[in-house]
């Protein structure tokens, strides 16, 4: 019996110095791995060769004519009064955040800011209502209530907008939130240009105040037919 210990122990021994024994040391040839747990996998990396090409380059150039997401093509051909009445969006100088100021941050000093830097028209408030249908009803609803559709499937955490808190929310700090995202929202800055989340909030305020409404917010003129129905 003792034989047989002695026999199975120099057997776990090589078996350990077999595959313990020799880590560290240097070798051209790939290492044996038992569980790699996806370490290396064949895929892009960035600034990275790749045999799969016949450049050898892993990352590509962008097809020809392709533009970032979230941007549009500005209007070709135009005069100077015709490139004034560009919406921010379709200019080409529409970026993602790249400054310090009000208007990329939603920061006046230390302090949130408040008001839309940008001129607030018909057009304006149409491309919010836009991106708003497209980046935030599923979550926050049409009236941006709360009540999307992912809170069907177990998303309880969608504030509504309607709150009280929110409506006295200043326009920087929602700024912030859509850009950075906060709790569960993911970050929408990589996404959404600066001028569109401006129309974004525009719209927003537009409809916390549809939503909370007084007589006294209705011109005078008007009000008369509401007091009739």
């Amino acid at each position: 019996m003792l034989r047989g210990f002695l026999v199975i122990f120099l057997l776990c021994t090589i078996a350990i110095l077999a595959v313990f024994g020799f880590r560290g040391q240097t070798s051209i040839q790939p290492p044996l791995e038992v569980f790699p747990d996806m370490v290396r996998q064949m895929k892009v990396r960035a600034q990275a060769p790749l045999d799969f090409f016949a450049d050898g380059r892993g990352p590509r150039l962008p097809v020809a004519g392709t533009v970032p997401i979230g941007y549009e093509m500005p209007k070709p051909e135009a005069t100077e009064t015709e490139a004034a009445a560009v919406a921010p969006w379709s200019h080409p100088e529409a970026r993602f955040s790249a400054g310090t100021d009000y208007y990329n941050t939603g920061k006046m000093g230390d302090h949130w800011g408040t008001g839309i830097p940008l001129k607030v028209t018909r057009e304006l408030m149409e491309r919010g209502q836009q991106r708003f249908n497209i980046t935030c009803v599923m979550c926050h609803g049409a009236t941006a209530a709360g009540n999307g559709i992912t809170k069907q499937y177990g998303l309880a955490t969608v504030v509504s907008l309607q709150d009280e808190r929110l409506r006295k929310m200043s326009d920087g700090e929602i700024f912030n939130t859509v850009t950075n995202g906060k709790n569960t929202m993911m970050a929408y800055g990589p996404n959404i240009i600066v001028p569109d989340r401006w129309a974004i909030i525009a719209y927003v305020r537009a409809l916390q105040r549809s939503q909370n409404a007084a007589i006294a917010d209705v011109p005078e003129e008007h009000r008369g037919e509401l007091e009739k129905k």
